[in-house]
């Protein structure tokens, strides 16, 4: 695990070997049932950013969603386009699991 980066980087838990970081390690985001079913609207197409800000007032959990939607999204920023429905872990979730 690298002390470089807060839990809420993608990077958190990725290794560290000597000087570089190892293969990206995202954290797991189990499905739950108080995941909110949201459709992207234009404002945030290709921008998970902005999604990220909007809901959890972090735009640095932009990962989160590609994470929690893998079956929909390959590509974090262009897979997330206006009119795909994804779901989204509440922010309990998140701090439930240390992000």
């Amino acid at each position: 695990m690298s002390n470089f980066y807060n839990s809420a980087s993608p990077f958190y838990n990725t290794p560290v070997n000597e000087s570089y970081l190892d293969i990206l390690e995202f954290k797991d985001i189990p499905l739950v049932t108080s995941d909110i079913e949201y459709e992207i609207k234009a404002q945030h197409a290709f921008r998970p950013d902005l999604l990220a800000f909007d809901f959890y007032g972090n735009a640095r959990l932009w990962w989160v969603f590609a994470v929690r939607n893998k079956d929909k999204i390959k590509d974090p920023v262009y897979d997330l386009f206006a009119g795909q429905k994804i779901r989204i872990p509440q922010i309990e979730t998140l701090r439930a699991l240390g992000l």
